[in-house]
């Protein structure tokens, strides 16, 4: 079964990708700031992490890039989440490691496309 880790400090936005991801059929693991990402990822080593970006003391960006320079942590494919979603946020999420950038609030249609969409650039 394949694993996900929801790093989100809100918890109904949270709970809300659990249960999407869990439909899906992803055993999913969760934490509430980039910090316990940081420590869930290397403890877990999940096949994809959907990273919020705005959360107080380590933000999204600082967690992917921590993951992205760490050994055990640097192939796992981080997808941000976010209530920005302009182009420039597109550009730079991915300046910043991400795979891709989906909005809140979130569709189950667009957390599937991007579970496709990250598993294919890995």
């Amino acid at each position: 079964m394949n694993q996900a880790l929801v790093v989100d400090d809100g918890a109904v936005d949270r709970q809300h990708m659990v249960n999407i991801l869990t439909e899906a059929g992803w055993r999913v693991t969760v934490a509430n700031d980039g910090a316990s990402g940081l420590e869930m990822a290397r403890a877990h080593h999940p096949d994809i992490i959907f990273m919020d970006i705005v959360m107080p003391g380590m933000d999204g960006y600082q967690a992917c890039r921590r993951l992205a320079v760490d050994p055990a942590t640097r192939e796992i494919p981080v997808v941000f989440v976010s209530t920005k979603n302009q182009r420039a946020d597109q550009v730079w999420a991915r300046m910043q490691g991400g795979k891709d950038l989906i909005a809140k609030p979130l569709s189950p249609d667009e957390v599937l496309a991007a579970l496709k969409h990250a598993a294919s650039r890995n």
